[in-house]
């Protein structure tokens, strides 16, 4: 077969096998589709098909198919990290500065002590460490790996919810806000390349400069054509990004995060932001499952997942509620938005793979915090539904 045909053999797959799981097995309420995605990009990948036939494996997931798939996923994330930063509401964090900086504050410092705490443990045992880390690079980016939380999955997730227009809803979103930008911000320090910090600093100053002129243009384009020009935008400060050393992914992030979300329109961003889950999307889980590595064996991986996954959620619940306690919420609020600000999901799963493009950190390592990402992610609505359920019967009946 040609390299042409073997490629839409692997398109077919993508598309096929985590769909019928998802709608076959009505997972929705734990495993939405995008989790699911995840998960069959795990099953696809070299630890688990490629062990039980890698005959198989090896010819639909030769060099120059996987090649393909890779500039496919970059350019799908890339906009997906585009709107992520686009979606951000800065100024309606700082109109309610002292409760969003509060909550935001505790929301990333807990898991991020917690995450920093597990990943200093993982120091004890050889296979975590990436070959080009140092200590505090590692510790940092695991720190960081925990206290993420993933706006636009939280999104969707609120949506199922029916919380997202909702007061509650609205101030997760601000905090999240808060916490996105300075997840992005912590990632620049942890890529900050001593060799290149001229190209680095001279990246900054012109992004400065030139984010005045691109914010006039689209002050002065008609909506049709800021689509197009912001595409145009991504594309020249993910390059830039990547030539400074400071990676893509984090042009992108500041290419969205500059763009205000009044110039598009928000049914047609809502809607720009499914087809690119729809159709594209995909195609970057199954890249992201096919790095996932097994060689330090199932169970230790397997523990170290786990032991991610409680500094994560452990960290995010106490933070929240040392900020209920602080700002006198009402009772089962804190709960419900600890619960919801864990989501780990798409972002996190961007933030390790830049960890691990960078020799940050192992193949395992990575192993270890998608299965950490998934499990969080699974977790959210199961355990918000029923809190929210009760909390509205006591919001009824005190009325």
């Amino acid at each position: 077969m040609s390299t042409t045909e073997i490629f839409l053999i692997a398109m077919f797959v993508i598309f096929t096998v985590p769909y019928l799981i998802w709608r076959v097995g009505r997972t929705d309420y734990f495993a939405p589709l995008v989790v699911v995605q995840i998960i069959t990009g795990i099953l696809l990948g070299p630890g688990i098909l490629g062990a039980a036939f890698p005959t198989y494996y090896q010819f639909v997931f030769n060099p120059q198919v996987i090649q393909s798939l890779n500039g496919i996923a970059w350019w799908a994330v890339m906009i997906f990290v585009m709107i992520a930063g686009i979606e951000l509401d800065l100024k309606k964090a700082w109109e309610h500065r002292r409760e969003s900086g509060i909550t935001a504050s505790l929301a990333m410092g807990m898991p991020l002590l917690f995450g920093c705490v597990a990943a200093v443990g993982m120091l004890t045992v050889d296979g975590w460490v990436g070959s080009k880390a140092l200590t505090w690079q590692f510790i940092l980016g695991i720190g960081m790996a925990c206290a993420v939380t993933a706006l636009p999955i939280l999104i969707l997730l609120m949506e199922k919810l029916d919380v997202l227009r909702q007061p509650i809803g609205q101030r997760i979103l601000r905090y999240a806000s808060i916490d996105d930008i300075a997840i992005w911000g912590v990632l620049a320090i942890i890529l900050l390349d001593w060799a290149r910090v001229g190209r680095q600093l001279a990246f900054l100053l012109i992004f400065a400069f030139t984010t005045y002129g691109f914010r006039k243009l689209m002050v002065w384009l008609q909506e049709r054509d800021r689509w197009y020009v912001g595409l145009i935008w991504l594309a020249a400060c993910s390059f830039a990004a990547d030539w400074a050393g400071l990676h893509f992914m984090v042009g992108a992030f500041l290419s969205g995060a500059v763009m205000d979300a009044h110039w598009f329109n928000q049914e047609k961003m809502d809607l720009m932001r499914h087809h690119v889950l729809l159709a594209i999307m995909p195609v970057f889980f199954l890249s992201t499952g096919l790095k996932t590595n097994w060689a330090l064996g199932g169970t230790t991986v397997f523990i170290a997942a786990a032991a991610l996954l409680v500094a994560s959620v452990t960290g995010k619940l106490v933070g929240i509620q040392v900020a209920g306690k602080i700002l006198k919420w009402e009772k089962g609020e804190a709960s419900i938005i600890g619960w919801l600000l864990q989501t780990k999901a798409l972002i996190m799963i961007i933030f390790v793979n830049i960890l691990l493009d960078k020799n940050i950190i192992t193949n395992e390592t990575f192993t270890a915090l998608l299965l950490m990402a998934i499990a969080s992610t699974m977790l959210t609505v199961p355990m918000v539904y029923p809190k929210l359920q009760r909390l509205k019967t006591i919001i009824f009946k005190s009325n």
